[in-house]
């Protein structure tokens, strides 16, 4: 069973075969929620933190790191491994792979406590993932970012267990380059009109972009109705779902990624001199 389907713009269901609709409820009914994302256009950021009277002084600050390859082996076979920095609260790390079909993960890793499989469903598409997660201090995540500890310590037994089982042979997590940071503002809101809790994150790159994402969660049995809610909100207050996007993820891991190709060459140390000059 395919665990990731992109459609075309608009709504979703509508674009989907009887199959392809089928295999998205089988992996629905398999997994342990659902969180509808959508990306906002740059064009339309200040309509709708005005539309929903977003205030960053109550945003909360985050720190986000990936750990890749330079050329994003992990990010190719589906792995994402990454560690965050909170505000007024520790971090976590998490180890996520997709897409997954839930039937098909190990026991040992399925029935653990620390694993959440979720359907993730956008404007373009779907995808379930497993994420293998972590809580882990604040202060123990910046010194993994500043290489004052191997990665993997940021990363429990359990978390290197199931990246060995998905990672492609000979890669060890202390082989990975940061990717990151990137600088992170959270807001959660209830609006009015919506009647559930709406997550607003901000992602900001050292470039200047700024990638906008809005998502709810609900449990797997709500998802339709949700999805058909809050789209119908969101197009109400403005926001484009058919406008062409990126994913904050992949958007952060191509520019950090560009960053490690473009900085120069380590210089190789001088030869010393056969009289030891």
């Amino acid at each position: 069973m395919e665990a990731t389907v992109k459609s075309k713009k608009g709504r979703l269901t509508e674009l989907l075969s009887d199959d392809e609709i089928a295999k998205l409820f089988a992996l629905v009914g398999a997994s342990d929620s659902i969180e509808l994302k959508a990306t906002v256009p740059a064009s339309a950021h200040q309509g709708t933190i005005a539309a929903l009277r977003i205030d960053p002084l109550n945003a909360q600050i985050r720190q986000v790191f990936f750990f890749d390859t330079p050329d994003l082996t992990l990010n190719k076979a589906g792995i994402a491994v990454r560690a965050r920095r909170v505000q007024g609260r520790g971090g976590d790390s998490v180890v996520k792979l997709r897409p997954v079909v839930p039937g098909e993960l190990p026991e040992k890793f399925r029935v653990s406590p620390n694993m959440k499989v979720e359907v993730d469903a956008m404007p373009g598409g779907y995808v379930c993932s497993a994420s293998m997660k972590w809580k882990i201090g604040n202060d123990e995540v910046r010194r993994a970012a500043r290489g004052k500890v191997p990665v993997r310590k940021v990363f429990s037994k359990e978390q290197r267990a199931f990246f060995d089982a998905h990672a492609p042979d000979g890669l060890d997590l202390d082989d990975l380059a940061l990717l990151g940071p990137i600088f992170v503002l959270k807001e959660d809101i209830v609006p009015k009109d919506l009647g559930r809790k709406l997550s607003a994150e901000l992602w900001l790159l050292p470039d200047g972009t700024r990638i906008a994402e809005l998502s709810t969660k609900c449990a797997p049995g709500e998802g339709m109705q949700v999805a058909v809610q809050t789209r119908s909100y969101l197009r109400g207050i403005g926001v484009d779902l058919d406008a062409e996007t990126q994913t904050k993820t992949k958007s952060a891991l191509e520019f950090f990624a560009g960053q490690l190709a473009a900085a120069p060459a380590p210089a190789a140390p001088a030869e010393a001199s056969a009289q030891g000059s």
